[in-house]
């Protein structure tokens, strides 16, 4: 016998699938919900990631300004100490200049002639004086000329007035300061010459080695005595630097007797 189900069964089973679908999307909304929370987790994690090493770097490009800063500091400071250091040195080479200078102003000024001023700019020197002639004044620039270390005299003004009659011109003359020690550019190369005693010194050092070889042999071999002839036996036996000293000339004396 057939049984009918006269029961609603068809609301019971939407309900139940309407239920199973809300059921479905509730889990994939919270799934969702969970995916998004882990993404957005992760690129949070990035960025602050990124963000540490932003920092450490901008830190370590600070750090490195200020080790620049520094180094610029200390490049100033060396650069006054090599600048100290070369007056230094030029001073150091050239204390002995004005020496030399002055008296070499003592003795080039001819007489009729006296200095009223001097200046020194660099390597030029302002003399400014008073003279009897413009003849003392030729003289006197002469004198500086051969001085050896003054050159280039320049005669900027000459004239007569004043109220001095013993002296009535006025002179004002410059040079160039010059030291004949220094060792000079002859060859053009831009580097300065050796001194002709240092170069004199090496030729004869090298003359000296190149000797030495030729001239031990010579002084190792003994010399044969003209009177070998009547040298005893024994003669030979003689030391080579005893042989040509002594017993050379006793047997010359006893030939020649």
């Amino acid at each position: 016998m057939a049984r009918i189900n006269l029961l609603p069964w068809r609301e019971e089973r939407r309900k139940q699938r309407q239920k199973e679908t809300g059921l479905m999307l509730g889990a994939a909304a919270i799934g969702a919900l969970l995916l998004s929370f882990v993404i957005v987790s992760y690129y949070n994690g990035q960025i602050d990631g990124q963000n540490e090493r932003n920092a450490f770097v901008q830190s370590q490009i600070d750090d490195v300004k200020k080790k620049n800063e520094e180094i610029k500091v200390l490049e100033e400071k060396k650069a006054k100490l090599l600048a100290r250091k070369e007056v230094i040195e030029k001073l150091q080479a050239n204390r002995s200049q004005m020496v030399h200078l002055f008296d070499s102003l003592v003795r080039t000024i001819p007489d009729g002639a006296v200095l009223t001023s001097i200046k020194q700019d660099s390597e030029t020197l302002t003399l400014e004086g008073r003279a009897q002639s413009n003849a003392r004044v030729s003289t006197y620039m002469r004198n500086l000329e051969g001085s050896g270390w003054m050159t280039s005299p320049d005669l900027s003004i000459i004239e007569a007035k004043g109220a001095d009659k013993g002296l009535p011109y006025e002179f004002k003359l410059k040079v160039k300061l010059a030291n004949p020690n220094a060792p000079k550019d002859e060859d053009g190369d831009g580097v300065p010459d050796a001194p002709a005693a240092q170069i004199a010194q090496s030729g004869d050092a090298a003359a000296t080695a190149g000797a030495a070889p030729a001239a031990t042999p010579a002084a190792t071999a003994p010399a044969v005595p003209a009177g070998s002839a009547a040298q005893p036996a024994a003669a030979p036996a003689a030391t080579p630097a005893t042989a040509p000293s002594a017993p050379t000339a006793t047997p010359a004396q006893g030939a020649a007797s």
